[in-house]
């Protein structure tokens, strides 16, 4: 439920705080007010898309905040996938500068736009003329009647997409059998002269980089001779670096006797004189054993030119070409049983598609059910509506066997929404007959069956009761009051009888102060009230528009009392 909505520097509003009842809220002003600034206000904290333009004149940035009340185990449950703490209220509120950049947080924490839809989903259903268009789509029905359905449709679903998966693997496995016999055939050629090649290369991980380094030797023999020669030159030379160290160490032993210092200075020297002749001999030893050999260096090149081609071929690499060799192996043993794994395996094909179209219509039992007591009691509340002929069916469309491979995670089988309005009209789809203001009573017949079993907290709806008026708008206005005892309506409308049903009226007002244009939001009383049902039955505040504002407001009263009745003795 939203509790509370507080805007800042958004168009003509400079501050507005909205608390709203658990029950029916009306919004009503005159035309032009910035009634729909509000609900841009809602879509805003939201997640609708951003628009720069909705700030302030002459301001940097504007600001959404909303509070609403987190029971919905859902959405606690979705709170604590994002790391959000859930208390009992939950806080979001998004700020957008002149920059076209926003901030969104939940309860303190950043959240992303993406983020902010997923729980918001949860907390509002918003329901405006736009709607219409929403339900006219035959995807979307079948959308609404799965929601109806609960577990029974949603466990019918799952198994579908259990089978669905299965099938999908028997059907991938069936591929590696390379289809018929002659397909199997011609890949049984391709994989044995693959094995043959890779086999033969007899590939090693490290080798390559191995013949690298071999390589760069050969390519820099004469560099390596020649730094080698130097560093034993310099050793072992007269004169050279091991005979200058025993000349370093014998005048140091000379004067040990006058001090322990220079004794141990000599061993030091020593230790390094072993090491400097160790690094001699092995230098030597590097000269004499190296040889560059032609024909070593041609296999070197030959080797890496093959690897390279190998590599190429198989993956890129030389781990990858190992593995391609692996895959290969056991593809190839997998092809070579084949006859007697394709014709398994079709077995398995036949008996999931079995499976799965009696799923289907295992499923389609469950949305028919559905179906049957969900159009009577929303025909029963079009009839309370001031539709008193209308027919609602849910027609299913038709499918064989043969219509497995075409199975989605849907099931099979379309479904298509039939209305009639007119006592000896055919029914036909939405799309075809049905008028706005039918429309209108429609969905909210629909809405007065969902907001009984969902757990969405809010629903908005932006002048659902266009086009009606007299006994409809009435009756429009007692199902909100109604749907309201569950689930909390926050409307947009102009007809007085819907705003005489509320439970708080807000009244949205544009005036002039200082050269600049605001618009206001005020919580209205018992005596503003009245003058604004007037306004709305006639367009003045005469005393009989006032008069008959107070009648409605009565009615009103009486009906509410009625249903406060009922539900005690249902309790």
């Amino acid at each position: 439920m939203l509790k509370s909505l507080s805007i800042r520097n958004v168009a003509l509003i400079e501050r507005a705080d909205l608390e709203f009842s658990e029950g029916l809220n009306v919004l009503s002003g005159e035309t032009g007010a910035g009634k729909s600034v509000i609900l841009d206000c809602i879509d805003f904290v939201l997640g609708a898309k951003a628009d720069k333009g909705m700030v302030r004149y002459g301001e940097s940035e504007c600001l959404v905040r909303a509070e609403f009340s987190c029971e919905s185990a859902a959405l606690r449950e979705l709170l604590a996938s994002f790391d959000i703490e859930a208390d009992e209220t939950l806080l979001i509120s998004r700020k957008l500068n002149t920059d076209g950049r926003s901030s969104l947080k939940v309860n303190g924490v950043t959240v992303t736009v993406s983020m902010l839809r997923q729980i918001t989903s949860l907390l509002v259903d918003v329901h405006g003329q736009s709607e219409h268009f929403f339900l006219l789509k035959e995807r979307n029905q079948l959308r609404l009647l799965d929601s109806i359905g609960g577990e029974k449709v949603a466990g019918a679903k799952r198994r579908v997409a259990e089978l669905l998966a299965e099938r999908s693997k028997i059907l991938s496995g069936l591929a590696v059998l390379g289809g018929d016999e002659g397909e199997r055939a011609r890949r049984l050629d391709v994989l044995r002269y693959q094995i043959d090649e890779l086999s033969r290369a007899e590939l090693k991980e490290g080798e390559e980089e191995a013949l690298l380094a071999q390589r760069e030797k050969f390519r820099n023999a004469e560099k390596i001779l020649e730094g080698l020669s130097e560093a034993r030159d310099a050793l072992r030379s007269d004169g050279g670096g091991v005979d200058l160290l025993r000349a370093a160490i014998r005048a140091l032993h000379s004067v040990s006797r006058f001090s322990t210092d220079y004794g141990a200075l000599a061993e030091r020297l020593e230790n390094a004189l072993a090491e400097a002749e160790d690094i001699a001999d092995e230098t030597e030893e590097e000269l004499s054993g190296f040889d560059m050999d032609e024909q070593e260096a041609n296999r070197v090149e030959s080797r890496l030119d093959e690897i390279k081609s190998l590599k190429k071929k198989y993956g890129g690499s030389v781990e990858a070409a190992i593995a391609f060799l692996t895959c290969a192996k056991e593809e190839f043993s997998a092809l070579e049983d084949s006859g007697e794994r394709f014709e398994k395996l079709s077995r398995e094909l036949t008996q999931t598609e079995d499976a799965l179209f009696a799923a289907c219509l295992a499923l389609t039992a469950a949305r028919k059910e559905t179906a049957k007591g969900f159009t009577e009691r929303v025909a029963a509340e079009l009839k309370t509506l001031a539709i008193g002929a209308a027919r609602f069916e849910i027609e299913f469309g038709e499918y064989s066997r043969e219509d497995v491979p075409k199975t989605t995670s849907e099931g099979l089988g379309e479904v298509r929404f039939l209305f009639s309005a007119n006592r000896g009209e055919p029914l036909k789809p939405l799309d075809k007959i049905i008028s706005g203001g039918e429309m209108s009573r429609f969905m909210l017949a629909v809405k007065a069956q969902m907001s009984a079993v969902g757990e969405i907290g809010t629903y908005i709806f932006d002048e659902i009761d266009a086009g009606i008026g007299g006994e409809t708008a009435r009756a429009v206005g007692e199902k909100f009051c109604t749907i309201s005892k569950n689930t909390q309506i926050i409307a947009v409308s102009h007809l007085a009888r819907i705003a005489a049903f509320a439970d708080r009226n807000f009244l949205i007002e544009k005036r002039e102060e200082g050269g600049r244009t605001f618009t206001r939001i005020r919580n209205l009383e018992r005596d503003d009230l009245l003058s604004e049902i007037a306004r709305l039955i006639g367009g003045d505040t005469g005393e009989i528009a006032t008069e008959h504002a107070r009648l409605l407001l009565r009615e009103a009263e009486l009906y509410k009392n009625s249903l406060s009745r009922i539900k005690l003795q249902e309790e």
